[in-house]
């Protein structure tokens, strides 16, 4: 199982959320390539970097800090936050993201979203899925869609996405620990699937349980930054895969 650090970004700094919620927002470091650098200094080989100012914006925002850390780090970033339009795709590509990370695009704009698949290739895209209940949540998590998260999946593996990542709403930012039964149901319809866990890691046990049910990923972020879990930790975890 690798591990995949999470970078948020908001006026060019690295913070987290807790909920989605803009208002309950934490500054950590003025400098996301130095967050960047230490993640890649204790073995880590992934980044998920997060621009919430684009998220909000509906367009990329912080595209110059996606440049910093891939021109400046070997690491591989997929980056989100404010994909709306082909230009913006092209944007995250040539700023030197390896995969275009896309969710609600998917949900509310599918004939755009699959005509991208095909434009820039399925594996580039790594596909967020918001869940609440075991359905589709979208519009920073305030709107509950009537789409099961399974339909979801199958529908977008059948398209060539080969790497999903999902969070329960209910558990981001929160440290209270993974929705191990949501991943377990989803692993058992899909047992192939390059499947993320996200949201709500608190501790190595937390990584152990979602690498013991067959996560091909996890993704981490506050549980670091609180000092839940060490990069040194990590690193070990690393090695053990």
């Amino acid at each position: 199982m690798q591990i995949i650090p999470a970078i948020d970004i908001i006026d060019g700094k690295c913070v987290r959320l807790t909920e989605g919620d803009y208002s309950q927002k934490k500054i950590y470091n003025e400098n996301p390539l130095e967050v960047a650098k230490e993640f890649e200094a204790a073995g880590l080989m992934r980044l998920h970097l997060v621009d919430l100012d684009g998220a909000k914006a509906g367009a990329v925002k912080n595209w110059k800090v996606l440049e910093s850390i891939a021109g400046n780090t070997s690491l591989i970033v997929d980056f989100g936050g404010g994909i709306k339009k082909e230009e913006d795709v092209k944007v995250v590509f040539d700023s030197g993201a390896a995969m275009a990370t896309v969710g609600s695009i998917a949900v509310k704009e599918e004939e755009k979203f699959v005509s991208w698949l095909t434009q820039f290739g399925a594996v580039n895209f790594l596909l967020g899925a918001d869940v609440k209940d075991e359905k589709i949540a979208v519009a920073g998590w305030l709107e509950t869609t009537d789409i099961r998260i399974y339909d979801f999946i199958e529908k977008y593996i059948n398209q060539g996405v080969q790497q999903i990542f999902c969070t329960d709403v209910s558990k981001d930012g929160r440290l209270e620990g993974p929705s191990i039964e949501l991943y377990k149901n989803i692993l058992t319809k899909f047992p192939q699937l390059h499947f993320i866990a996200s949201g709500g890691v608190s501790s190595m046990d937390d990584l152990f349980a979602l690498q013991s049910i067959g996560c091909s990923g996890a993704i981490v972020g506050k549980a670091i930054y609180e000092g839940r879990i060490s990069l040194s930790e990590l690193q070990k975890i690393n090695q053990r895969v």
